[in-house]
């Protein structure tokens, strides 16, 4: 029977009834003084509901408690708690304050403890900032031993979460998966606290969304979602839970409950910032570039960038679909020189492939190509190996390697469909619409680009179906076109940046190749400049296809 108001408050923490706990430990402690255990439950009662200040009072307490009980490893873990609940909000020098007393509370006792452990995490993750994922490892295994020994499962899972996330910056993709299965296996098993379930169930999407593991990231998010909603008083996880599952109905087709999504994460996370806010705004900026809402989407990435989220590539992305080419290029460029890291590398790629394709760099779009086929044979995940058959397929469709690039484009096309990504599927089906046509098979063709139409049409791609309505349609007879380009001068042009060469125009338009060859004189007198690529980029840029 519970009759007394300690009891009924220990209840309520038991079911996860954060509120009713929190409430009731609050009057017992008006009423008599709390143990250290009881004000460990007031702390994590008020961090889950969000109630920061109350929360490190709580821990503060705690310490307190476990000092006067003569408990010195007790009230050791008890500080690093402080410590990390201020890092989470920012309060830098205050956090290390407390880990300082951690430490010093350690070496004075000469004890061993799972404290000691804890101290471990903190310098974990700063290797990983800075970019030595092999010191990580070593700090996270060593979490891990302290674990083992004093049977402290939320060291444990801090520890393994630490190690995977350093395997797979070190490149160990496979090696750093298995280890967060595993730690989301005590996560999911209940073996873990609250506080640190929500803390690993972020980390560890992120982590495969970043990995291009669609799959495990779509399967954890709904995991987080379940676990967020039986506990409907949550606060700390539920923004960045709505980011990830955002991402995955961007991904899954559903792009209005994304938008609808993203912005309810960006509400919840501003007040007071989250760290994961930047992430928030740079989900909303893609949705907003890809329905064709620029401005606001421009808006949206430089708040992601102002919360320190670096906006690419699809800021890059969104300058191209704005005919600035020049500056999507440099914007790409840029950020692929910045980043080496194996696991942030393939989207830039991606990117990369596109714009400087449009910028008539092949030379340049075929070794950021062939790099992303190189991270594509050592990734564990399709998507990356999508990612790459797609860039593969475009490169080798501009170098009039129609049979080549259709068939890649096809692998793609499948791994798509089966990952369920109707946005990638649907623009393989345009450039395999483009590439069937030439290989002269206009049937194909047809159904390519109507198979295309239809899915930019259902999504509300707006950008994507308006390009593909001007790559497929001849420019409009006319006596002269922009940049005094004829009729049957631009429909030459509008075949050059197609991809294709003089001997296929000639088939196409039914002239001879002497005549083609004429034709693209003119233009390039016309349009100042004397390549095929340069020609192409101007197209572009002033819009003229």
């Amino acid at each position: 029977m519970i009759d007394s108001p300690a009891a009924r408050a220990r209840d309520a923490f038991a079911r996860q009834r954060w509120a009713e706990a929190f409430s009731a430990l609050t009057a017992t402690a008006e009423r008599a003084s709390l143990d250290a255990a009881d004000h460990e439950r007031l702390a994590v009662c008020a961090y889950l509901l969000g109630r920061d200040e109350e929360c490190a009072s709580a821990w503060e307490a705690a310490h307190r408690a476990a000092l006067e009980a003569g408990d010195a490893g007790g009230a050791a873990r008890c500080a690093f708690w402080l410590a990390f609940c201020l890092m989470m909000r920012g309060h830098m020098a205050q956090a290390g304050g407390w880990l300082a007393r951690t430490e010093r509370i350690i070496d004075d006792g000469g004890l061993d403890c799972a404290a000691s452990g804890y101290l471990l995490i903190p310098r974990l993750l700063d290797a990983l900032d800075a970019g030595d994922p092999a010191a990580a490892r070593d700090l996270a295994v060593r979490a891990v031993e302290y674990a083992d020994r004093f049977s402290d499962p939320d060291l444990g899972a801090f520890g393994t979460l630490g190690h995977g996330q350093a395997l797979i910056a070190m490149g160990e993709a496979a090696a750093g998966t298995r280890r967060l299965d595993e730690v989301m296996v005590s996560v999911t098993a209940g073996e873990v606290g609250p506080v640190t379930s929500g803390i690993v169930y972020c980390a560890v999407i992120l982590e495969f969304m970043q990995l291009f593991d669609l799959p495990r990231a779509a399967e954890w998010t709904e995991a987080l979602s379940t676990w967020c909603d039986a506990q409907p008083e949550l606060v700390p996880y539920r923004g960045q839970c709505l980011v990830h599952r955002s991402q995955v109905e961007q991904a899954a087709g559903d792009w209005p409950s994304a938008i609808t999504t993203a912005a309810d994460a960006c509400r919840r996370l501003t007040d007071p910032p989250h760290p994961a806010l930047g992430l928030a705004c740079y989900q909303e900026a893609e949705l907003l570039r890809l329905t064709g809402r620029f401005d606001a989407a421009e808006a949206r990435y430089r708040d992601a960038s102002r919360h320190g989220y670096q906006p690419m590539p699809g800021l890059a992305l969104l300058q191209l679909a704005r005919g600035d080419i020049p500056g999507a290029t440099a914007a790409i460029q840029a950020a692929l020189q910045a980043t080496d890291r194996p696991v942030a590398r393939p989207a830039l790629l991606a990117a990369g492939v596109e714009i400087l394709r449009a910028a008539g760099d092949r030379p340049g779009a075929y070794a950021l190509a062939g790099e992303l086929a190189t991270l594509a044979g050592a990734s564990t995940t399709d998507m990356v190996t999508a990612m790459a058959a797609q860039a593969g397929g475009m490169v080798l469709l501009d170098e009039a390697h129609a049979t080549g690039a259709l068939a890649r484009l096809r692998h793609a096309g499948t791994i798509w469909r089966a990952l369920n990504v109707p946005y990638e599927t649907a623009r393989v089906a345009l450039l395999a619409g483009l590439a069937c046509r030439a290989l002269g098979d206009p049937v194909s063709a047809t159904l390519e680009l109507d198979n295309a139409r239809a899915i930019f049409a259902e999504l509300g791609a707006v950008p994507d179906l308006e390009r593909l309505e001007r790559l497929v349609t001849p420019p409009p007879a006319g006596p002269s076109g922009p940049a005094g380009l004829s009729a049957r001068e631009r429909e030459v042009l509008y075949h050059v940046a197609a991809g294709r060469t003089n001997r296929e125009i000639a088939s196409t338009l039914v002239i001879s190749q002497h005549t083609v060859g004429r034709h693209l004189e003119n233009i390039f007198a016309k349009l100042g400049v004397t390549t095929r690529a340069a020609a192409t980029a101007y197209a572009y840029e002033h819009d003229l296809l």
